[in-house]
This record gives C-alpha cells, sequence and structure tokens, in this order.
C-alpha cells in the first residue's frame, strides 16, 4: 500500500534532525526544470503562475539561489519542510522509529518541481504547481514531463508493496499525473465529506485536514491493507459503507 498526498505552497526550511535523509529520486529532471525557469524574468512568472509580482519576486530568488547537492546545510527533508492543513494533521514530530520507517516506505509527496518525495527526501523551497502550463521540448505542460517518471516509479515501489494498492489523497492536479490504467495494482480513492443540510458534501479545508489525519492513523497503526482504513475515527468522522465502493471509500461527520 502506497500512500500519495500533494504538496503545499506554504513551505519552510525545517530544523529537524534525523538518522538518516534521502536525496529525491528525479533530483536531474528538477535541475533541467529550474535551469528553464531560471530563463524567465520575474514578469514572465508572475504570468506563467499567476501570481503577484511579490510572490514572483520570491520565486524568482529561489530559482536563482537552487543548487546542488542537497546537504543538512541548504536542504530539509520534505514532510517537516511543506505546511498547512494537510501536513498540520501529520504529526510527524512525534513519530518514533517505526513510525518514521513506515511513512518513509510508505508515503509519497507529489510535485511539481521534484516529481515526488519521499518523506526524508531533502528540498529546497520552491513554487510550482503541478497543473503549471509550462512548456518545453518535453510538451506542452508538467503533466507531459512528468506522468511515465512518475507512474513507471510508482509501478516499481507497488510490486514490492504487499498490497499494491496507491491510496489517493492528493488533490485532483496532482494525482492525475499518475497513468491509472497503467498502474501495476488498484488505486483507491478516498473522501471525507461533511453534512450540509440533508446531505453531505465537500468542504476543501476540512478534506485537506481530513487527508492528513487520515495519512498520520496509517502511519501510527502501521496499516498494510486497505481494509484498515474502515477503522478510522478521528475528528467525528465514521467510514460509510453506504457510500463506498471497492475503489471509493467514504467518510461522513455531522
Amino acid at each position: 500500500m502506497l500512500l500519495i498526498i500533494a504538496p503545499s505552497k506554504t513551505q519552510s526550511s525545517a530544523s529537524v534532525t534525523l538518522a538518516e535523509t534521502t536525496q529525491p529520486q528525479f533530483l536531474k529532471d528538477s535541475e533541467t526544470l529550474m535551469a528553464e525557469l531560471g530563463k524567465l524574468s520575474v514578469r514572465e512568472l508572475a504570468a506563467l503562475m499567476k501570481m503577484s509580482d511579490r510572490l514572483a519576486e520570491q520565486t524568482h530568488a529561489r530559482i536563482n539561489t537552487f543548487h546542488t547537492p542537497f546537504t543538512a546545510e541548504n536542504s530539509s527533508p520534505a514532510l517537516f519542510s511543506f505546511q498547512g492543513d494537510v501536513y498540520s494533521r501529520i504529526d510527524c514530530e512525534s513519530y518514533k522509529k517505526q513510525e518514521l520507517d513506515y511513512v518513509q516506505e510508505h508515503l509519497l509527496i507529489l510535485s511539481g518541481l521534484y516529481g515526488m518525495l519521499r518523506p526524508f527526501d531533502l528540498m529546497q523551497p520552491y513554487r510550482l504547481e503541478m497543473g503549471c502550463r509550462f512548456a518545453g521540448s518535453w510538451g506542452k505542460n508538467l503533466y507531459d514531463f512528468w506522468a511515465n517518471r512518475i507512474t513507471g516509479a510508482v509501478n516499481k515501489r507497488l510490486t514490492a508493496m504487499e498490497e499494491p494498492t496507491v491510496v489517493n489523497l492528493a488533490s485532483k492536479e496532482y494525482s492525475r499525473v499518475i497513468k491509472e490504467k497503467q498502474l501495476l495494482g488498484n488505486m483507491l480513492q478516498i473522501d471525507c465529506w461533511e453534512r450540509k443540510g440533508d446531505g453531505y458534501k465537500t468542504v476543501a479545508i476540512h478534506a485537506k485536514r481530513a487527508r492528513g489525519l487520515l495519512v498520520d492513523f496509517a502511519v501510527k497503526n502501521r496499516l498494510q491493507k486497505v481494509e484498515g482504513f474502515k477503522e478510522f475515527s478521528r475528528d467525528g468522522y465514521c467510514f460509510r459503507e453506504e457510500f463506498s465502493k471497492a475503489d471509493h471509500f467514504v467518510f461522513t461527520r455531522d
């Protein structure tokens, strides 16, 4: 079982000491993207990424200071670097060795710049959304750049899993980079809905936090099979058999 989540726009250079850190699998490809981004002006970056001049200037500065090799001095582990709603519910600061081993083996963070990151992969802060229409020799966007690379890497990981299933806790913008029809296993979608009137609906901020809670639940229980998620009951959520299917688990709360 492999969990996938999206990154967050908010990042920090985390000060954390781990016994062992790792390097991003596709770091050479990240360098290629950064080299192409480095050719753009602040104004061109603002137009490409649809962001303010202030954010464009910050992004331009990050591009110009990006350098390898990644070390503990110039980079920090991915899981501890991303901030935001999903990550606020992953209690990684409290993880013991068994939990750290589990999360490194079972969690992947999808990324527009790095392709995919394991929790202990070192990274430098960046801004490049997967949905960005960044064209180049690879094609018209980042899906053209990353889809085959990431799908192939995920398949390699799945073949070593007891249960070859990708548990999708990422947004559509990121999860669509994986070519589901080419997976050497299954994909399970998990949704968490909120009571609204007589029915239920997805509320973005709560859905993001729930994804983090689900990751944390899997880690602390060291789940090996998707059936284990049915026991998830944090923050008032409960599994709803009547709304769920084999490839789509639904949790609701009132």
